[in-house]
């Protein structure tokens, strides 16, 4: 009887009580939920929801940050290596055969929801119509032309972009890269109050859709073994996979992280590599490289205790943050994951769905089973391999003559003085791709611009150029169009379209 169990029980004793509670009471929902599934889905819908299951147990087992402030220091001086050092070492003769043993993983399970697209982010038009998937086909294609190789591509959906990624790939069939997909798994989400999923059915169309999501990239592991994908690569004489966002334009091959990873100068192999690299003032909430329990160990800003934040997000203390670039032996994720050894924080995203519901998702990052597999290393690499287009204002600057578009590889212009990256803010009027769309007749010239910042309803003719600091702000009512040809140098317009010097 609970409450009697309860009467006599401690604090600790108490919690625990509840705790086996909430465990009973959800395992009853998620075999309520699998009784729905059609048998040509049962198999796959009983591994996600044993997933979650174990996710869930962890999840109340856990409590507070997940890392003890007093234990982190900082990692050892050659645990992250410079990537000029790297690159020092040159190129060995045979790097063909070295390109052969690499799969490059995309995370593909994203949609376009933030700019205000629907569908998979990967088929958002980024550079001359090319979408982020073309890039990345272009620039592995580019490889195994270059090179006479075979590396294939691999793209983890989610169920939320697996049938329109799909459909896409049919134009890449005579294409020289071999392309393989695998889905992640598909949680369901939790009710904030009760603990228990909404979800009454295993479907996921039409009102069902809020119930459900794709629990963040660390999922990677599980279900790329358990698609039989990483069997058949390693068996194929693969060796390590690159992964990265399909977002980050600046996430491509290198060969001389390749080749330190397959040629190491101490002759043993690291089985994991993250590429790292120096914070400015917009990355002080990106997860950042610790040394913790003599390992190298990724903590991410969720993790921080409360009296803590500031000292994480300071520049000068912890000098780096994740690109979520990883390099990762095909054979240690195989042998971690029979042993069940990985082992990754949990995040707790709160969300509140469209009908004011407030739910959980428990998730999992890539970049944090660092920590769980041997001889790891973190490279510092150059700002260029981190170029995530998350906002419109990103977009801007990919579009724009800052970049030249290269076999699929986007890099800085010669013709921009300093290789910083303008600041750019875009205003609300902006958010929406088609929005952002309509209010440049063409993308302005930006390779001089410092910092741009835009609010209200402003429009941008034919051939602007924008030098410098420039500021405009329509106020609310009022519209501002800038003329075509328009040179705006350190200046800042606003209200109706008075033009200042700043």
């Amino acid at each position: 009887d609970l409450s009697k169990a309860m009467s006599q029980a401690g604090p600790s004793q108490f919690q625990e009580v509840i705790r086996q509670e909430l465990e009973y009471s959800m395992k009853v929902e998620l075999d309520k939920i699998l009784a729905t599934a059609p048998s040509n889905e049962l198999q796959h819908t009983k591994k996600d929801l044993e997933g979650f299951k174990k996710l869930f147990h962890r999840f109340l087992q856990e409590k507070g940050p997940s890392v003890d402030w007093g234990k982190i220091q900082r990692p050892p001086e050659d645990s992250i290596q410079p990537y000029e050092k790297i690159k020092a070492r040159g190129l060995p003769d045979n790097i063909a055969s070295v390109l052969n043993k690499l799969v490059v993983v995309k995370l593909n399970g994203g949609l376009g929801t933030s700019m205000g697209c629907k569908g998979p982010k990967s088929l958002i038009g980024v550079r001359n119509e090319n979408t982020f998937l073309d890039l990345t086909v272009q620039q592995i294609e580019h490889l195994n032309k270059t090179y006479n190789t075979d590396v294939p591509l691999v793209l983890m959906n989610s169920f939320n972009t697996d049938d329109d990624t799909k459909k896409i790939l049919q134009k890449y069939s005579l294409s020289r890269v071999k392309i393989y997909t695998f889905n992640q798994s598909r949680y369901p989400r939790i009710n904030k109050e009760t603990l228990l999923p909404i979800a009454k059915d295993v479907s996921y169309s039409g009102e069902n859709t809020e119930c459900w999501y794709p629990p963040g990239h660390g999922d990677i592991y599980a279900s790329f073994y358990n698609s039989g994908l990483l069997d058949n690569l390693i068996a194929e004489g693969k060796e390590y996979i690159f992964v990265s966002n399909i977002d980050n334009l600046g996430a491509t091959v290198d060969l001389y992280i390749l080749n330190h990873l397959m040629n190491p100068p101490n002759g043993k192999r690291c089985e994991f590599v993250m590429e790292v690299t120096n914070k400015t003032r917009a990355d002080v909430k990106g997860g950042t490289l610790t040394q913790y329990e003599n390992k190298l160990r990724l903590v991410e800003i969720a993790q921080v205790p409360k009296a803590h934040v500031d000292e994480f997000k300071s520049v000068s203390k912890f000098k780096i943050f994740n690109t979520n670039n990883l390099w990762i032996a095909l054979s240690a994720i195989k042998r971690l994951q029979e042993k069940n050894a990985i082992d990754m924080e949990i995040i707790v995203n709160p969300k509140t769905l469209d009908g004011g519901l407030n739910v959980i998702q428990l998730e999992t990052a890539v970049g944090a089973a660092i920590k769980s597999f041997e001889n790891s290393l973190g490279i510092n690499v150059p700002r260029s391999r981190f170029l995530p287009v998350k906002t419109t204002s990103d977009l801007l600057l990919v579009m724009s003559n800052l970049y030249s578009l290269n076999a699929g590889s986007l890099t800085m212009s010669e013709k921009r003085e300093f290789p910083t990256v303008p600041l750019v803010k875009l205003g609300s009027s902006f958010t929406k791709v088609q929005d952002y769309l309509r209010r440049f007749e063409s993308i302005p010239d930006m390779l001089e611009l410092d910092h741009l910042t835009v609010s209200g309803d402003v429009t941008f003719g034919k051939n602007v150029s924008l030098k410098g600091t420039v500021i405009i702000i329509a106020n609310h009512g009022d519209r501002i169009d800038i003329p075509a040809g328009a040179v705006l140098e350190n200046k800042i317009v606003s209200g109706n379209l008075r033009i200042l010097d700043h």
